[in-house]
Parts: C-alpha cells; sequence; structure tokens
C-alpha cells in the first residue's frame, strides 16, 4: 500500500489500533505531559496521550501551551528523542562475585519488551537509522542495542506544527515520514470530525491495520494531508545551509567564531544529551564496599566532558573552544566521512535546551558569512 492507498481512521478506531497492539504483547510508547514537557513515556492508550497540547520553542526556550482543538499531536518534539530507549544511558555489562580464592560471572539475564513506538517524527525516525547503522552494521554489533531494538513497531506521525527550532527541510529528514515505519498517520481535525489518513509502510503494519475497521481515504481528505505537511515544510523555525558544509569546517578550524561561542558555551554536555545521534559513552569498573562484587557498566558520554578525550598526560581537548568545535564539525562535517552521512537530523532539540540558546544554525552560518573560500 503507497500513498495513493492511503485509508482513514477516525478517532476511536485510532484507539483500537493501540488496543491491538496491546493485545499483540507491545508495550506502547508515546507522547505524554510530564514535569512541564511532552515526553516520550510507557503508555496505557490514546486518553494518555497530549490532548489539546502544543509548545512554543526557541533558543534556550520550551514552554507548554495549550491549543484550542483537541489535537493528539498538534506538537512537534519535546525533549527526548527515542535514544534512550535502545542505546540506554546506563548498562551493566557484568557482574562478578568473589568465591573460592576465584571469581564467577553472575547471570545477568533479563526481559526486554517489544515496543511499540506511537507519534513518532521523521526527525526521530531518521536518527534512529544512524543509531542503527552505528550499533548493528560493521564487524560488531552491540548486543544491549540489538536487543532493545529487535521487534519495534512504528507508528509514525506527519508533522503538522513546525516547532521554532525545528530545520529537519533542510537536513531532508522530514517533515514527511519516508522511511523506518510499519504505519504514518496524518491527523486531520476541521468540521468534518477529529481522523487519520494512515499510510502502511510494512506487512507488519498491513497485518495490524487489517484487524481495524477503516475507509479508504477520500480525494478531499488526501489533498487535505499533503496540504497540512506541505505549509509545515514551508514554516521551519531554522534553515542550515547545508552546502558544501564539510569542507566549509574543515578549512575553518582556526575560525575566530570558536571562540565566540566558547564565550557562551557552558560545556554542560546538554546539547549531546538530546541529541537523537550523539553515542559517546564510557566503561566505568565498580567494586562494591566489601570488595567481594565487581561491576563494569557503560554509561553515556559527551565530547563536552574533560576525560572524554583523555589520553596519557592529559585532555587532548582541554578548552571549551576545542570541545565545541569537535561536537559541531563531527556532527555535520567528519561523521559524513565516517559513516557516510551527517549526524545531525535538524530536530533543533540542541538550540532549544541550550541554556545560553547557542543556535547550530547560527554558528555555521557565521562561519559561512567570513570563510575565505578553499
Amino acid at each position: 500500500m503507497g500513498a495513493a492507498d492511503r485509508v482513514t481512521l477516525s478517532r476511536a478506531r485510532f484507539a483500537r489500533l493501540l488496543e491491538v497492539l496491546r493485545e499483540d504483547g507491545y508495550q506502547l510508547v508515546g507522547p505524554t505531559v510530564r514535569g512541564g514537557a511532552i515526553v516520550h513515556d510507557v503508555i496505557g492508550g490514546i486518553d494518555d496521550l497530549p490532548e489539546g497540547w502544543t509548545e512554543t520553542q526557541d533558543g534556550g526556550t520550551y514552554r507548554l501551551l495549550r491549543r484550542d482543538d483537541r489535537a493528539l499531536f498538534g506538537f512537534s518534539v519535546g525533549p527526548q528523542s527515542y535514544k534512550p530507549l535502545f542505546f540506554a544511558a546506563t548498562v551493566s555489562l557484568w557482574r562478578a562475585r568473589r568465591r573460592d580464592g576465584s571469581f564467577v560471572v553472575l547471570d545477568r539475564a533479563r526481559t526486554v519488551p517489544r515496543l511499540a513506538l506511537v507519534g513518532a517524527r521523521s526527525c526521530d525516525l531518521h536518527g534512529l537509522a544512524i543509531q542503527d547503522k552505528i550499533f548493528l552494521e560493521g564487524s560488531f554489533a552491540d548486543p544491549e542495542y540489538e536487543a532493545r531494538r529487535r521487534g519495534t513497531f512504528v507508528v509514525a506521525v506527519n508533522c503538522g506544527h513546525a516547532g521554532g527550532t525545528c530545520f529537519c527541510v533542510s537536513m531532508q529528514t522530514g517533515p514527511r515520514v519516508t522511511r523506518g515505519f510499519d504505519l504514518a498517520l496524518t491527523e486531520l481535525l476541521d468540521a468534518d470530525g477529529h481522523r487519520f489518513v494512515v499510510e502502511v509502510g510494512s506487512e507488519a503494519g498491513a497485518l495490524v491495520l487489517a484487524r481495524v475497521d477503516h475507509e479508504e481515504t477520500s480525494e478531499a481528505d488526501r489533498a487535505a494531508a499533503d496540504d497540512m505537511v506541505a505549509r509545515t515544510a514551508s514554516n521551519m523555525g531554522r534553515k542550515l545551509d547545508t552546502d558544501g558544509i564539510k569542507e566549509l569546517l574543515y578549512r575553518n578550524v582556526d575560525h575566530p567564531r570558536w571562540d565566540d561561542v566558547a564565550g557562551r558555551c557552558l560545556a554542560c554536555t546538554n546539547c549531546t544529551l538530546v541529541c537523537p545521534t550523539c553515542f559517546c559513552s564510557t566503561v566505568e569498573d565498580v567494586l562494591d564496599v566489601d570488595g567481594e562484587t565487581s561491576e563494569r557498566v557503560q554509561r553515556w558520554d559527551s565530547c563536552f566532558t574533560m576525560d572524554h578525550s583523555h589520553l596519557h598526560g592529559g585532555s587532548v581537548r582541554p578548552s571549551i573552544r576545542s570541545r565545541y568545535r569537535q561536537w559541531l564539525t563531527h556532527k555535520v562535517a567528519s561523521w559524513i566521512d565516517q559513516f557516510g552521512m551527517s549526524g545531525c537530523v535538524g530536530c533543533g532539540r540542541c538550540i532549544t535546551w541550550c541554556p545560553v540558546g547557542i543556535d547550530i544554525t547560527e554558528e555555521v552560518a557565521a562561519i559561512r558569512l567570513t570563510d575565505g573560500g578553499a
């Protein structure tokens, strides 16, 4: 089934769709309001979705606002991507206990639930694709990531609202969902009612949809869904010129703009924590107080910490200037050499959740403005 074969679900039938996924043993993870933000969390069904909520976002600013309708997905993105679900912030790699002059490795078997991601946005699905490439492809796959990621069902949503810091159009990652989904929804809410235009992206999606009553999408609703996504694309909060961006940053490693941004950057690591694609980690060995049990733990790290680049004799990047340059240059330049794609999906989280509002699009534009060329 393609875009020409889209079907329509009423609000009640969408609720039934979520029930079917639960019946199939999926744990639903969707957007919900918590702690003054719209976050991804375990949900029971449609009643837990952020009905009637939206947000305003700018550099260093995020505020929830009430909408004047009952839209379930009338917002852009919150502080979280799906990264914590699959590349967990803390993972116990192994535990061992002293026994009879030697040691035994303790069993760490655990059950990982099958997840159904509800309301996934295109930028975050591109972020997942990048993480899949990092953790699942190549000579070695990460077993923890693989176990968590296996069997994921994705109910995506085409964006009808562009956030103030979004620039997915610049990165060709949205706002229309084009990959990595089982079902993709476009939410319509007007005088004709509250409904969802649905596109099937996989056999698993088709099998689930077949168990929910639906109807063929009218020409009017097809046009309305396409127009909504087009309006979102034209209302991006930010823009990033990616033309020759890798070469631009490579030839400007000594640009004075790095000093300017270093004067504002707190090296707090917020940008790397909220980024859907940053994957730095460190490993710590922890010994119990009695000296009988030892554990090796993998934790998130960030290229903004001093220890991240610590080699014998000290840190390779001791200044904030060098650490911010490393982050930005890797994200949109050397990442291309490393993985064949950009490491930025244009979600804008690094701008919104930076305490001082440092803007990646502004920094690249400032360097480009005074670039001397090759």
